[in-house]
């Protein structure tokens, strides 16, 4: 398993990734849901203050703290800065689990702050949050996860095997290589579709996707799925997982999603089911 995602539109959304042992949002029924697999989190992201994404941090935080499980693990918080709603809620489950057997940390994040996930010798990974329009009231960040490779240099790709690894006796193997980034994993939050440069060059781009018909929607506050479709074209994305869907196509999104699929055929594409658990 590398997901397990629930979400239904203004209801609920949470996304565990568990390569890197992450949420993306924590919406009501997670604790429920993920039983004692809670104690695997170690990074919690968080979009935007909206109910329908952080009303379960609560039980997240109370279950880890009551259910049998590691309770020397710490459990990290992260969320936008400037976001009055959540960090009033915070506050709030503080003072009302004065008792806890396990460190929990909040952390404000800046937009362009890089938080590490994994430095594992020459893997490393990192998350970075990135500016999504939602509503001006609310800040809402969407998410890339980040892992730096090395690439050997343009210099020494005619090199024998046996002459690299004398270089690399010799000098190092940062001698013959070059540092580079690259994006494993966009999560795009609530909102309308991000921009192409977000989500150009990722591996797998999660993306809202709250009204499969444009013409349902009122108020540009949530992505439509032809602006989700042009931003695949545009930005060459390759693999992409639609959520965030509303529950008024639960009868019909797969035929719709189907479509889509037939017009992107070099696009491998996923939803989730709204109300639906979608584990992969």
């Amino acid at each position: 398993m590398e997901f397990m995602i629930y979400s239904k539109a203004l209801f609920s959304t949470w996304i565990y990734y568990s390569p890197e042992r992450v949420l993306f949002d924590v919406g009501e029924g997670l604790s429920t849901n993920m039983g004692n697999k809670v104690f695997a989190i170690e990074n919690v992201f968080i979009t935007h203050g909206h109910a329908d994404h952080i009303a379960g941090l609560w039980g997240l935080i109370n279950s880890r703290n009551n259910a049998m499980g590691d309770k020397a693990k710490p459990l990290n918080v992260y969320y936008p800065e400037k976001s009055e709603v959540i960090r009033e809620y915070l506050s709030f489950i503080l003072k009302v689990n004065g008792d806890l057997k396990y460190e929990l940390n909040f952390h404000p994040l800046k937009l362009g702050e890089k938080v590490k996930i994994r430095d594992d010798g020459s893997l490393k990974r990192y998350v970075l949050p990135f500016p999504v329009r939602h509503i001006p009231s609310e800040p809402s960040y969407g998410y890339h996860i980040v892992e730096t490779r090395r690439k050997l240099k343009s210099e020494f790709k005619g090199l024998s095997q046996n002459e690299i690894i004398d270089l690399v006796r010799k000098h190092g193997r940062e001698y013959i290589t070059v540092e580079i980034e690259k994006k494993i994993l966009t999560i795009s939050g609530d909102g309308m579709a991000i921009d192409e440069d977000e989500a150009r060059g990722t591996d797998l781009l999660l993306h809202e996707c709250t009204f499969l018909d444009v013409r349902d929607r009122k108020g540009e506050i949530h992505a439509a799925l032809n602006e989700v479709v042009e931003l695949i074209k545009k930005a060459n994305v390759k693999n992409v997982i639609l959520y965030h869907i509303s529950s008024r196509y639960d009868r019909n999104a797969h035929r719709i999603v189907e479509k889509v699929k037939e017009e992107l055929k070099d696009v491998k594409i996923d939803y989730v089911h709204p109300g639906r658990i979608w584990i992969k």
